[in-house]
């Protein structure tokens, strides 16, 4: 947008709360010094889009807030109408978690939403996928080569013969060997692998490939301890057969999934992540609360969904225990955070690492003000569960699954606590993909949208311009899902076959 075009523009800033002593710049390309608001509020520094504007005097030591809570303390005196940049923000300390409250505001049960449905992929053990596909899951990185190339013939060769299935993918990973694979958290490494190989989207056609001598045993990845669902590459002789006995067993699977058809599923079986990446000060006035909304419906609707980034609610995790259905979840979500503050501790890391450069950009100034945004994609429901990191759901409504906040390693533990589809907003832009699970990408702004027109799902930059409401775009993202869900519609990740690498959580030592 040329200036010109950003001088016709109303000036426009969105303040949240009534508390709040600062709002963001709404107008693409920020706005100059001098600007003029309808309020009487005047500009004296240029102020960037999504930055932060002081909406009166703020001395030194006094609360900068945003969304009605303290994001920071003033380091020397702010003028109204001046940029609040980052470097005059101090970092607050984090809420003690030994005084939290807990189920003390459990929010009422929303009226429930009948009648929604998608058209799935029924599985064996009640749960239902939104794709068909043949997942071959590794014990160890050193057949990874191996798979690769079998799959690669595998979809040349075998998958034109079996039209109803929509894809093969090689689940690989770094673990399985060099690892202390008895170290108490190696429990998170594995039990992810393990679950992965349960997504829904797979169909329950599990098939693992192995070396022979690796520490983490394929077995350990087969629920049954079925040895005929394992290729063992050191019992080949040669890379040949090698190659042909994982694409004989694929072929049987293949078979048995081709056999698979959609059937109409109640909204119920639907298992949402929710995700951020490439935030910006967008993300918690726009997209966040749009999803939060879809979220809600998705509960009102009997569905599981599921929100997660430790270090994305530790600083808002105050307003998260009140909502826990009952003491026992609470603690389990204390617990979870306890976790990883220690987990940063032992790396001698704290919280101020995140954000990143490009969310800082955007106008966040801080992991404070990113949480109280990040937490916002959990609506208003109950939360009814706690996940520890590759834990998989077992029960419906709103669930914390704990990951890193990582786009890579949440999306896969997400998709080992058994998500069928993910929504995801971004304010900067990522191309973001899995291709175990579609994947929404859900716009912060109006410009992204434009910008990134064939790689954005949706686009809830609508609701700063007043061009939508939250409750309009939630709709909308509501419908998209169960459509995207049945096949109807397709993501452009999924369009474009962008797909990011699987990345393992793995707290425990490598040898």
């Amino acid at each position: 947008m040329t200036l010109k075009q950003t001088e016709r523009e109303a000036p426009l800033y969105i303040k949240v709360h009534p508390r709040d002593n600062i709002a963001i710049i709404v107008n693409t390309g920020g706005l100059p010094k001098g600007t003029k608001f309808p309020c009487g509020l005047e500009l004296i520094s240029n102020v960037p889009q999504g930055h932060k504007v002081a909406l009166n005097d703020i001395s030194e030591g006094e609360p900068i807030i945003r969304y009605g809570e303290i994001i920071g303390f003033a380091l020397k005196v702010i003028a109204k109408g001046s940029w609040v940049e980052e470097s005059l923000v101090q970092l607050p300390t984090p809420p003690r978690l030994e005084e939290l409250s807990i189920a003390s505001q459990v929010p009422k049960l929303l009226p429930p939403l009948e009648g929604y449905t998608f058209e799935g992929y029924r599985n064996e053990d009640g749960s239902a996928g939104t794709k068909n596909i043949l997942g071959i899951t590794t014990s160890v990185q050193c057949v990874a080569g191996v798979l690769e190339y079998a799959v690669k013939k595998i979809k040349e060769e075998l998958l034109p013969k079996y039209p109803n299935v929509e894809d093969v993918v090689a689940l690989t990973h770094s673990y399985g060997c060099g690892v202390a694979i008895n170290a108490p958290d190696a429990v998170i490494p594995i039990r992810t692998l393990q679950n992965l190989a349960q997504n829904p989207n797979f169909g329950g056609e599990l098939m693992v490939v192995g070396l022979g001598c690796e520490k983490l045993v394929p077995e350990r990845l087969v629920p049954d301890g079925d040895m005929g669902k394992i290729v063992s590459l050191q019992q080949h002789a040669g890379f040949i057969p090698m190659v042909k006995s994982i694409m004989d067993m694929a072929e049987a699977r293949l078979d048995k999934l081709n056999r698979r058809q959609r059937v109409t599923c109640p909204a119920s079986d639907l298992v949402v992540g929710l995700q951020c990446g490439g935030s910006d000060a967008f993300s918690g006035v726009t997209a966040n609360p749009a999803v939060g909304f879809a979220a809600d419906l998705l509960v009102r609707a009997g569905a599981t969904v599921m929100f997660s980034e430790v270090t994305e609610v530790r600083d808002a995790v105050h307003l998260l225990t009140p909502r826990a259905v009952n003491e026992e979840v609470g603690r389990a979500l204390i617990r979870e955070m306890q976790w990883y503050d220690e987990y940063l501790q032992r790396g001698q890391a704290d919280r101020s690492a995140n954000p990143s450069p490009g969310n800082k950009k955007g106008g966040l100034a801080n992991v404070v003000e990113k949480s109280l945004g990040s937490i916002v994609k959990s609506g208003t429901s109950p939360i009814v569960g706690v996940l520890s990191p590759g834990e998989r759901a077992a029960e419906k409504g709103l669930i914390f699954a704990a990951t890193p906040a990582s786009d890579f390693v949440c999306g896969t533990l997400q998709l080992a606590s058994g998500i069928n589809l993910q929504v995801f907003t971004t304010g900067r832009g990522t191309p973001y993909g899995l291709a175990v699970a579609p994947v929404i990408k859900v716009s912060t702004r109006n410009s992204l949208a434009e910008q990134w027109h064939d790689l954005i799902d949706l686009n809830a930059g609508r609701i700063a311009t007043g061009e939508a409401t939250i409750e309009d775009v939630g709709w909308e993202l509501f419908h998209f899902i169960l459509d995207v869900a049945s096949g109807r519609k397709k993501t452009w990740a999924d369009h474009w076959g962008i797909h990011n690498d699987l990345a393992l959580f793995n707290p425990a030592p490598v040898t």
